[in-house]
């Protein structure tokens, strides 16, 4: 089987992956733990290690204004009540979700905390909640309850904020800006499985991105893409799960049951120009399912999609396939 150049997947690795800072080979390269994540800057070409270095800083304050769980956070103070009025940063981020939000008519909801906080998916012990503790947190569930004046949000009581279904991409796209501004002409970002393709690669060639083989090894691919300057972000059912009396629980939960998305859908993947698009809408169109999850894709500009149904099968949005060739695993 061929090696592809970048994974997308559970853990989304570069292949060429790294260790702290590194230099080398043409290569100069970063990793730290943020967001409960691998967080990898790869630049490709003679730069100064300072770049990496500044992006992944970069990386770790937003960690600090959009963390769910960090009692520090700013998003959790506001979860909590503590605070109402909010920076730049996390306002923003939360009218984007809110627009996702309304655009999916709630299948994106970034009210889903106090769920998220029941499943505890990121724990070494997660759990099917009881029915009583999922009918009280869906109470607070629904991003109309969000209100957003400037630097004013108010949550009613019971409202928890998540925002972990869009502000990997949201940060991406803040640290690609932040290495154009450094003269950065070829790079590849990886914030744990969103991963965003800045220029081609040193000769001229586009970045291979290989889509993650559901349920199997890392390094074993369905499919592979080449893009540049662009973002490709999935979400699959394999990224976390749990089993449970014999029964696998999923990370992507329906905001109408509380219960993890039914769809028959293994992953879905998204490329588009904007990160914090690819990431909104691969959560989005999985929990819509193919058909919903397709026709929305369709509908927007430069935004295309992979959806993997449950057969394995590999569907294709319109375009696609001209745009950008997807090469099959035989």
């Amino acid at each position: 089987m061929k090696k592809f150049f970048a994974l997308l997947g559970a853990l989304c690795l570069l292949l060429t992956g790294c260790s702290s800072i590194s230099t080398g080979n043409g290569i100069v390269s970063g990793t730290d733990f943020a967001f409960d994540t691998t967080v990898s800057i790869q630049l490709y070409g003679d730069y100064d290690p300072s770049i990496v270095e500044g992006a992944i800083d970069l990386c770790k304050s937003y960690e600090q204004i959009f963390s769910r769980t960090d009692p520090d956070s700013e998003l959790y103070r506001l979860n909590a009540g503590e605070i109402t009025e909010v920076s730049p940063e996390l306002s923003a981020l939360i009218q984007e979700g809110l627009y996702y939000a309304a655009l999916s008519g709630g299948a994106f909801d970034i009210t889903t905390g106090a769920l998220s906080d029941l499943w505890q998916f990121g724990s070494d012990e997660p759990h099917v909640p009881s029915a009583e503790a999922i009918a009280t947190a869906l109470a607070g569930v629904g991003y109309e309850k969000v209100s957003v004046e400037g630097s004013h949000v108010t949550l009613p009581e019971g409202t928890r904020i998540d925002l972990g279904a869009i502000a990997k991409g949201y940060i991406a796209d803040r640290i690609r800006d932040y290495l154009a501004e450094q003269g950065v002409a070829s790079a590849i970002i990886n914030l744990g499985g969103n991963l965003y393709c800045l220029g081609s690669r040193p000769d001229g060639t586009a970045f291979r991105v290989g889509i993650q083989y559901p349920y199997k090894e890392r390094d074993e691919v369905i499919a592979a893409v080449e893009v540049s300057d662009l973002s490709v972000v999935t979400s699959g059912v394999y990224e976390r799960y749990f089993e449970e009396d014999g029964v696998l629980y999923h990370h992507i939960l329906n905001t109408d049951t509380g219960y993890p998305a039914d769809t028959g859908l293994l992953a879905v993947s998204i490329l588009s120009p904007s990160s914090t698009q690819a990431d909104a809408l691969s959560t989005t169109c999985f929990a819509l399912g193919l058909e919903e999850g397709m026709a929305l894709v369709d509908s927007i500009e430069d935004a295309y999609a992979i959806f993997i149904t449950e057969d394995l099968t590999l569907h294709y949005s319109e375009g696609l396939q001209e745009a950008y060739p997807v090469e099959a695993r035989s």
